[in-house]
C-alpha cells in the first residue's frame, strides 16, 4: 500500500493545517463510491451516503499521530456502512481504534465526531474539530513550560471565568480554553460515556507565550 503525505483540507487553522501536512500520512481509502448502489438498495438514504462520500473525500485514509486521550483515537480515518443511530438519524465509523476500547469512534447524524456503541457521546461538532484538538494538544505540549493534569472533582474547581473557549475545536463533551498564558483542555467524553464523573480530566498547559497560545 502506497503512503503519501497527507494533504490538509481547506478550512483548518494554520496550526492544524501544518500538523496534518507535516505529521500526517494518507493511505488507501475505503473506496466508498463502489458501495453506493448496494447501500441504497439496503434502504440507506442517499443523503446519508452522500455524507459518507464527503467524509471519505475530505479525510479518508488520513493517519495522524496518536491523540493524548481515548487511547490515541482512530488509527486512520476510514468509514464503514452507515447504521441507524441509537437516538435518531444515521451514523458511521470514523475509523478503527488503535487499542482495545469499549467504544467505536463514530461520525454522528449531524456530522459530530464522538464515541458510540450502545450510547452516543459527541466530543466535537465535526471531524475537523477533533483534528484541531489533536493538533492543539501536540502544539501545546511542545511549547508549555509546565503541564498539569487534574481529574474528577478537581476539574470543577478550575477557575475558567477569565478564559475564552477555543472556537476551532468545536467542543461538545471535550473543550479547550485559552487564558493569558495558558491553555486548558477539558475532557469529559469518557466520563459521560461510562457515567463515571471521576473519569473527567483536564490538562493545563502553562507558561505559554503568544505563539504557544495561538500557533
Amino acid at each position: 500500500m502506497d503512503n503519501y503525505p497527507a494533504h490538509a483540507p481547506d478550512g483548518l487553522s494554520r496550526r492544524a493545517e501544518y500538523f496534518v501536512r507535516v505529521h500526517g500520512l494518507r493511505l488507501e481509502g475505503l473506496g466508498a463510491a463502489q458501495y453506493r448502489e448496494g447501500w441504497s438498495e439496503r434502504g440507506i438514504p442517499d443523503t446519508v451516503v452522500d455524507r459518507v462520500m464527503a467524509f471519505e473525500e475530505r479525510w479518508g485514509g488520513v493517519v495522524l499521530p496518536p491523540a493524548p486521550t481515548y487511547n490515541g483515537g482512530p488509527t486512520l480515518f476510514r468509514p464503514d456502512t452507515p447504521e441507524a443511530a441509537p437516538s435518531d438519524g444515521w451514523w458511521f465509523w470514523a475509523g478503527d481504534q488503535r487499542a482495545a476500547v469499549p467504544y467505536s469512534f463514530m461520525i454522528g447524524p449531524r456530522g459530530e465526531f464522538g464515541l458510540g456503541t450502545w450510547r452516543w457521546v459527541p466530543l466535537h461538532a465535526s471531524v475537523d474539530g477533533w483534528v484541531e484538538s489533536v493538533a492543539l494538544a501536540h502544539h501545546a505540549t511542545m511549547w508549555a513550560k509546565q503541564i498539569t493534569k487534574v481529574t474528577g472533582d478537581d476539574v470543577d474547581a478550575l477557575e475558567l471565568g477569565s478564559y475564552e473557549p477555543v472556537p476551532e475545536v468545536e467542543g461538545l463533551a471535550d473543550r479547550w480554553w485559552r487564558g493569558t498564558d495558558s491553555l486548558i483542555a477539558v475532557y469529559t467524553g469518557q466520563a459521560e460515556f461510562f457515567s463515571r464523573p471521576d473519569h473527567r480530566t483536564a490538562v493545563i498547559y502553562s507558561g505559554l507565550d503568544s505563539w504557544g497560545l495561538h500557533g
